[in-house]
């Protein structure tokens, strides 16, 4: 009885809570089909997130979209991936000479997007299309952070769950580097985000295991690709569940999750 409480409790109040505010369940935006099944990469190959990402948000969108997921011939994970991979991400690469779109080192934002709207075109699906999550020149970490989560706001109300690409990067030898990158499907936000907020609450699928996941998008309180918290370029993906990265980071090394690009409608 003591375990099962706090379920109880989590699941009725349906509440994000950071720093003494809270996000009702009620006040979220969710993917048109929250339920639909999250891809599991593991199933065919560890680099294979980007394409499973791309799975699990047709299978979370709607009706339009989920007729994406439904052309992928298959009665699993392993044979409509293995079917997307071959089809699509083992044909040239647009942005790296000679080599395909999909390899050892997984799917770029780039190629992904452009496979993804090559396997549109004979569905008469919408085009989609890629942004930098970078501040760019007279933003702010909060412009950011508001710029981002128009972004996933539009593709949500457009139905398609959109796209995160993230990577793990390290501070090693005073200096921040990259060490492995990944995509998630984010299948929730708040509706409303109020003026001259510092973070907001996600829900994502994780492809690494096909899992629901919680985090938060953040302006970096803390000095991130950057000598200064104020100069940090970027966003703070605070997700405890993702694993990515997490094998490469040396003991009493610094780290985090930065959201790089989204994917999506708008």
């Amino acid at each position: 009885m003591s375990m099962l409480l706090p379920r109880l409790l989590s699941a009725s109040l349906g509440l994000f809570l950071i720093l003494g505010s809270a996000v009702r369940a009620e006040d979220m935006l969710e993917a048109p089909n929250p339920g639909g099944l999250p891809a599991n990469q593991l199933s065919i190959s560890g680099n294979a997130c980007g394409p499973a990402a791309l799975l699990s948000s047709y299978r979370c969108g709607n009706a339009t979209w989920q007729k994406a997921a439904a052309s992928l011939a298959g009665g699993n994970d392993r044979e409509q991936l293995g079917r997307w991979i071959r089809a699509h991400g083992l044909r040239p690469s647009e942005t790296l000479k000679g080599r395909t779109r999909w390899t050892s080192a997984g799917i770029n934002v780039e190629d992904l997007v452009t496979a993804a709207n090559e396997m549109h075109k004979p569905l008469y699906l919408p085009v989609l299309v890629h942004d930098g999550l970078f501040v760019q020149r007279g933003e702010r970490g909060e412009d950011l952070l508001r710029r981002t989560w128009k972004r996933l706001d539009a593709s949500l109300e457009k139905g398609i769950p959109p796209l995160l690409s993230i990577r793990r990067q390290v501070l090693r030898k005073g200096q921040w580097q990259p060490v492995q990158g990944h995509f998630v499907t984010v299948t929730a936000i708040p509706a409303k985000l109020a003026k001259g907020a510092h973070a907001f609450p996600v829900t994502y699928l994780d492809s690494w295991g096909g899992k629901r996941c919680e985090g938060w998008l953040k302006v970096p309180d803390q000095p991130l690709l950057a000598a200064t918290a104020a100069a940090s370029p970027c966003l703070l993906a605070d997700f405890p569940a993702a694993n990515v990265g997490k094998k490469e980071v040396r003991r009493e090394e610094k780290t985090a999750l930065v959201p790089e690009t989204v994917i999506g409608r708008w």
